[in-house]
């Protein structure tokens, strides 16, 4: 009999109209080979990591599933760089949905895993730089208090992926509140009233049970999407991280970052940074990310209008009223948390322009993002042109005012709380990517227990520093998929 491994599932998104799901089966890989595993996590999930260790990681693969585990795949759709297409899990199945002993629920989902009915063609498998790229990253992420899924395992399956090269292949198992997406909505839609108003039901007993018994419970739904993904925008413009491919299949009703393949981090600040190989336009820029957010969210809007009321106008009229807020909630979040990273406790001493004026002295002197606010207040540690530049020393002037000089240790403090002092940077990234698919994962490791503690001064300066900035002109990534 298969092993449990401490998984305890319970399914509940397959109660949905059978559209939503299509039974999924795992690739039987012949040859797989852990990569890594991530023990705080398992301790999180409370997993029995010792029959995990036993199974020297591999506790899904093929024939050998968890016990109770279901493998399904999820049917959605998606705006992608703004062209509506019919999607679904192409290459990953949900092995179920695990309920931990403080009862809070959690997907287990296999990332190339293969084929399924939503493939279109497509092989089904994965390779091991975009899951090992996206265990780091997200691992990272969390590390910065930003909500996202996150990576329980990577396993190299032996099996070849071919894509322009021969890629070594790879599977990751991801943990996240759920995989409802605004794509799921724009799916359900498709399908008629009664399927969205069984996922919106679905959605608000599994993740928002407060609302469950207001009068204008789905109106509630679409607000509290909206808080949650202005805070969750807010959060990564803070940090200078670029999703890269905000589709609305990439849009989480949770408010989690989900989807790592292009993403990168701001290194020199430059407001339209683009690094993903595939957004030609610019359309997920690091500047346009709150404007898609909304664009995103109103997508969401138009696939539950039906529930708002009757008449369409009156539907649309309540859908416009709500949207109109995420710029406010937005701005509301933004500010607050760059007048922490700037040592203001009180973010209503300033306003949008104070923190853009800063922003801009950083664009014009090519300054990098993340040391430029951690060393604030170490005006040697800066760049000279930029300490030498009139214009700043008059902005840090009003700064320093504005917190006042009793208060500098305090705010000091707070900064360090707030800016870190390592994120990972783009070409450490390649570097241990590459590695890794020539077989060494030690600068891997090196890597990320570095940015698991982003608050900590790493001993090698090296993680401190950024590449030139003809490096980051060059600099492109890709989706992997």
């Amino acid at each position: 009999m298969a092993s449990s491994f401490g998984f305890n599932f319970n399914d509940t998104y397959s109660k949905l109209p059978k559209e939503f799901v299509k039974k999924a089966e795992l690739y039987s890989f012949k040859n797989p080979q852990h990569q890594i595993f991530n023990t705080s996590l398992a301790h999180t999930l409370g997993l029995d990591e010792n029959a995990i260790k036993e199974s020297n990681y591999i506790f899904a693969n093929g024939n050998n599933l968890p016990h109770g585990s279901s493998s399904i795949a999820q049917a959605y759709c998606g705006h992608q760089f703004g062209h509506f297409v019919k999607l679904g899990d192409g290459r990953a199945l949900l092995l179920g949905e695990h309920v931990t002993s403080d009862q809070k629920r959690y997907d287990i989902q296999l990332k190339g895993s293969g084929p399924t009915e939503f493939s279109r063609g497509g092989d089904g498998f994965a390779a091991l730089g975009p899951m090992l790229r996206e265990y780091l990253i997200s691992e990272s992420i969390h590390a910065l208090g930003i909500p996202t899924t996150r990576s329980l395992s990577v396993i190299a399956t032996g099996q070849p992926v071919f894509r322009e090269t021969t890629l070594k292949g790879a599977m990751l198992t991801r943990v996240a509140q759920s995989h409802i997406r605004v794509g799921t909505f724009q799916f359900a839609s498709l399908n008629g009233k009664d399927h969205v108003r069984d996922l919106a039901e679905y959605t608000i007993d599994r993740h928002f049970p407060d609302l469950k018994n207001q009068e204008d419970k789905f109106e509630g739904l679409l607000l509290r999407i909206i808080d949650l993904q202005s805070q969750l925008i807010a959060q990564w413009m803070s940090v200078g991280f670029i999703h890269g491919v905000m589709n609305t299949d990439n849009m989480s009703i949770c408010g989690e970052t989900i989807d790592y393949g292009p993403c990168a981090f701001l290194n020199h600040y430059k407001q339209d940074s683009v690094f993903s190989s595939i957004d030609r336009n610019g359309r997920y820029a690091y500047r346009n990310q709150p404007m898609i957010a909304h664009w995103n969210l109103t997508r969401l809007a138009e696939s539950l209008l039906i529930l708002f009321a009757e008449d369409i106008d009156m539907a649309k009229e309540k859908a416009l009223d709500m949207l109109s807020l995420f710029k406010e909630k937005y701005m509301s979040y933004w500010v607050g948390l760059m007048a922490g990273k700037i040592g203001i406790e009180n973010s209503s001493k300033i306003d949008e322009k104070f923190i853009n004026d800063f922003l801009s002295l950083l664009e014009k002197h090519q300054a990098d993002f993340t040391n430029s606010f951690r060393n604030l207040n170490n005006l040697n540690q800066l760049k000279d042109s930029l300490t030498h530049d009139e214009l700043f020393v008059q902005w840090n002037n009003q700064r320093i005012n504005l917190i006042g000089k009793e208060n500098m240790i305090r705010s000091q403090k707070m900064m360090d709380s707030i800016n870190p002092c390592v994120i990972p940077r783009n070409h450490l990234v390649e570097q241990s990517l590459d590695d890794a698919n020539n077989g060494n994962l030690e600068t891997f490791h090196e890597l990320l227990n570095v940015v698991q503690y982003p608050f900590a001064m790493p001993e090698n300066p090296m993680y401190l520093e950024p590449p030139s900035p003809e490096y980051e002109q060059s600099y492109r990534t890709f989706c992997g998929t």
